[in-house]
């Protein structure tokens, strides 16, 4: 009775041993299974964690760049900004020295300007005395030239031959009077002569007697 005791709890334990190892290993398994699917999502969450860390290990380095390409930027946009203040300012005075020059040169011409106004006004009051003038010669010696024509018909007239007077331009006033009987003393020596009886501003006359044939 005892021996068959013994026998059954040997069997159970072994049964017990048999179903806790069976259970262990079926543990172990499902740990190892599950912890190598731990470990390949871990590993590919880690490669992916890697190649965004590379990426972002590029983005940074790209950003560093622009920025130092930026403040490269930003120093020569200062520089030329200094450059265009100084260009400014230069411009500025040279264009206040250019206005005082040109201020300048205006009077200097504004003055020239009324020196030749008035000097055109002096002029054309002298050209306009000498148009005076030249009117006044010109109705004189018509006038003695009628006169002269007057004479010579009535040298004609006395002397039975031809008188031809003249009248020249000179100098001085014209002041005609006639010579009594020269005509006719001239006609008696049977030669021509030419006298000078008198002048005008402008003119002189002549008186030229012809000898009969």
């Amino acid at each position: 009775m005892d021996n068959s005791r013994d026998l059954d709890l040997d069997s159970v334990v072994a049964n017990v041993k048999a179903q806790y190892e069976d259970t262990a290993c079926r543990s172990r398994a499902d740990a190892e299974a599950w912890y190598e699917s731990k470990f390949e999502e871990l590993r590919v969450t880690a490669g992916r964690n890697a190649d965004s860390l590379r990426e972002k290990k590029r983005e940074v380095a790209e950003l560093a760049r622009m920025i130092q390409k930026l403040n490269g930027e930003v120093r020569s946009t200062k520089e030329q900004c200094c450059k265009l203040e100084t260009a400014v300012a230069n411009a500025e005075q040279s264009k206040e020295t250019s206005i005082r020059d040109a201020k300048s040169k205006l009077s200097e011409l504004e003055a020239a300007l009324q020196k030749v106004k008035q000097e055109l006004a002096r002029q054309l009051c002298e050209f306009q005395e000498l148009m005076n003038v030249k009117l006044a010669l010109d109705i004189e010696i018509t006038t003695y030239r009628k006169l002269l024509e007057g004479e010579e018909s009535r040298l004609s007239a006395e002397g039975g031959f031809p008188v031809n007077i003249s009248v020249c331009h000179s100098q001085g006033g014209l002041t005609h009077s006639p010579l009594p009987g020269f005509a006719s003393t001239q006609a008696m020596a049977n030669r021509s002569s030419c006298v000078r009886s008198g002048s005008t501003r402008g003119s002189h006359v002549k008186v030229v007697s012809m000898a009969k044939s």
